[in-house]
């Protein structure tokens, strides 16, 4: 039987669907080239990765044949982005646009976790506990809010609110999987979260995560799910997979965590929670065990972690000598709630019950598997932290998600489309780190530039007269402010100014904050603690403002237009080495024999380059200047690798001599 000729060319080509909607209209050969590429991954049945400059239109390419394979082959699509940001543009702008012109008649849903929804049971018995259940007068009044707002919402999730729920309340009342009733449930027909997986099991599209898109990959190797059977997966942001991967497949415990866990059932101090309202007296006196368990065994964590010294990263090599007793007293405590809840008749109550000592169990295991460093090829650390209350962190990650990912999702999965603007290394460019990565091995792959004409738009500007950051570390970043105050100058703002570490970031805003004051430039720096939206929302109202930003301001921020005509990258960015995942990585490269600098930090550092300089141009009208200030970039064999990695554009080496302070 001939397979389906899928022809995204019907909707975008010259003579297309999207053209004759749209007088203004210009086709963009990159796009096409794409979206053929992806029809023909979907019919042969193999998987791709696509480099896609900014400026191509990704998300129509890959969306135009998905939607026609979804239709016409009756395949199951499953679109995963990294940002909310993305999610809300295909669901708001660029799906609906398709649907007005696309013959096609197709669904898609955006799936959230389970937790993300309300339930309507639950919210009914926390209001109806509410006395014995919660601590103040603002938890009171969000449930009371959360009451009114169940009976208009139309989708029941989180972010339907207009105000951000205390975890404690939230908790309380969200849906859960081990604290369902099912079709039991006398809410069940007006559930919210049942509502939303019936829509999820007929739609066409499902727009999710990376984060869920993980977690579902790794609840399905134990026999459960999250989503439907799908022939397709196309992930848009794939540069950053392999992060989200690696948390999600590892393991997280703190003793914050623990405490709030407890503190749910019964708090102490006022003396509230699950337990009271049932008159568990047993438990109750079990609760007490478990926190004086659990204050011993993070005690004795901080003391090795304290032992390790300034020198130490926290990396656990071997397993700690910890005692088994909190492990053992959380499951004590699960059997004290299970024995308790058998005299309980009422059908919601038992499942509420059972769920509590199913968490407890589940805290056990946890412990347990920490402990004794059980799951293979692990890395083990811990992470201390003194802000207010000390919380210590107990961590874990694969040291390579590609043999997970490989067994899980390209040997399952017929098609994986794997898109991003930053995914190539060197000229010509090449993709052998992301694959070796994420462990793809067999794919077509395509490098795609930009629309953009990079040579009229940009110019880069490299400081050759700055220290070298590794070798004078303190020279550099004292003459390193002179030099953002000069790229600053020539723009008069309107400028994105990049560190890589937040104390350097800091330092800087501190002994440029006269400086910017004299020319009354405003400042948002990250280190200030305001949220990175309100940020970019006042540097979009305020043309002539700086923003100081570090990890999360490299990729995923988008302010077209004046307002951002600069941006300064001042450091490359390579990771720290003694993070312990990546000092472990970079030992297991070594060990086989590689050059884990050329193989893994240096293509790394060029991906996250690019990041940075692709927020200067995001339309075909943009102008500005990239200043890159680390002198490496000329001096050190490896610069090439990174300045050819990026877009052909006007280079000028700066001798400018940033040895004087800024005058203010």
């Amino acid at each position: 039987m001939a397979t389906t000729r899928l022809d995204p060319a019907s909707i975008l080509g010259p003579d297309g669907a999207v053209a004759r909607r749209l007088k203004s209209y210009e086709v963009r050969e990159q796009q096409l080239q794409m979206a053929d590429a992806v029809a023909k991954a979907i019919e042969d049945r193999h998987h791709l990765v696509v480099e896609a400059g900014t400026g191509v239109g990704k998300s129509f390419a890959y969306l135009v044949p998905a939607i026609m394979a979804a239709v016409e082959m009756k395949k199951k699509i499953v679109v995963s982005t990294h940002t909310i940001a993305l999610q809300e543009q295909l669901l708001s702008k660029d799906i609906p646009f398709l649907r007005s012109v696309m013959p096609q008649e197709f669904s898609a849903v955006l799936v959230k976790g389970r937790g993300n929804y309300v339930s309507l049971r639950r919210l009914d018995v926390a209001v109806s506990r509410q006395a014995t259940t919660f601590q103040s007068a603002d938890d009171l009044d969000q449930l009371a809010s959360m009451r009114m707002w169940a009976g208009r919402t139309q989708d029941g999730t989180r972010s339907d609110l207009d105000f951000r729920p205390n975890p404690g309340v939230w908790d309380a009342v969200q849906s859960e999987n081990g604290n369902c009733l099912g079709r039991e449930c006398p809410r069940h027909k007006e559930c919210f979260y049942f509502k939303a997986r019936r829509r999820v099991w007929t739609a066409n599209l499902l727009i999710v995560n990376h984060a869920l898109f993980v977690s579902d990959l790794a609840l399905r190797a134990s026999g459960f799910g999250l989503l439907p059977d799908y022939d397709v997966a196309i992930f848009d942001e794939a540069h950053t997979l392999e992060a989200v991967a690696g948390e999600h497949l590892g393991l997280q415990l703190s003793n914050v965590g623990v405490d709030y866990t407890l503190a749910r059932l019964y708090n102490d101090r006022t003396k509230k929670g699950t337990l009271v309202y049932h008159h568990m007296l047993e438990a109750i006196e079990q609760v007490r065990r478990v926190r004086t368990a659990s204050e011993d065994f993070f005690e004795v964590v901080a003391q090795w972690h304290a032992k390790q010294g300034s020198s130490g990263n926290g990396r656990v090599r071997k397993p700690i000598d910890l005692s088994a007793a909190l492990a053992e007293e959380l499951r004590k405590l699960g059997n004290a709630i299970d024995r308790g809840s058998e005299d309980v008749a009422e059908l919601d109550t038992r499942i509420e019950l059972s769920s509590a000592a199913e968490r407890c169990e589940g805290l056990a295991d946890q412990v347990q598997s920490w402990v004794r460093q059980s799951a293979e090829q692990q890395v083990y650390w811990v992470e201390s932290e003194n802000k207010g209350r000390r919380r210590i962190r107990l961590a874990s990650a694969p040291l390579d998600v590609g043999p997970t990912l490989r067994k899980t999702l390209f040997e399952q999965v017929p098609t994986c489309v794997l898109t991003s603007a930053t995914l190539c290394v060197g000229s010509p460019p090449k993709f052998d780190f992301l694959k070796s990565r994420l462990g793809l091995t067999r794919a077509e792959t395509l490098a795609l530039g930009s629309p953009f004409d990079y040579p009229r738009q940009v110019k880069i500007h490299l400081a050759r007269n700055l220290p070298d950051p590794s070798e004078q570390p303190q020279d550099y970043e004292r003459q390193v402010i002179t030099a953002i105050a000069h790229y600053l100058e020539q723009t008069q703002g309107k400028a994105f100014v990049l560190f890589t570490s937040y104390r350097m970031l800091d330092a800087a805003a501190r002994a440029l904050t006269p400086w910017l004051a004299k020319r009354n430039i405003a400042l948002f720096a990250q280190s200030d603690g305001m949220p990175r939206s309100k940020m970019v929302e006042a540097f979009k109202a305020d043309v002539d403002s700086v923003i100081f930003g570090a990890d999360s301001f490299w990729q995923g921020v988008d302010v077209p237009g004046e307002s951002l005509s600069n941006v300064i990258i001042v450091r490359l960015p390579f990771s720290v080495p003694s993070h312990p995942l990546l000092e472990a990585r970079l030992e297991e490269i070594r060990r086989r024999g590689g050059n884990p600098f050329v193989e893994y930090q240096i293509p790394e550092a060029v991906i996250k380059l690019k990041q940075g300089f692709g927020r200067l141009i995001r339309t075909r009208t943009d102008q500005g200047i990239v200043a890159i200030l680390d002198p490496r970039v000329l001096t050190k064999p490896y610069g090439k690798t990174f300045l050819n990695s990026l877009p052909e554009c006007p280079r000028i080496v700066d001798q400018h001599d940033f040895s004087r302070r800024p005058s203010s």
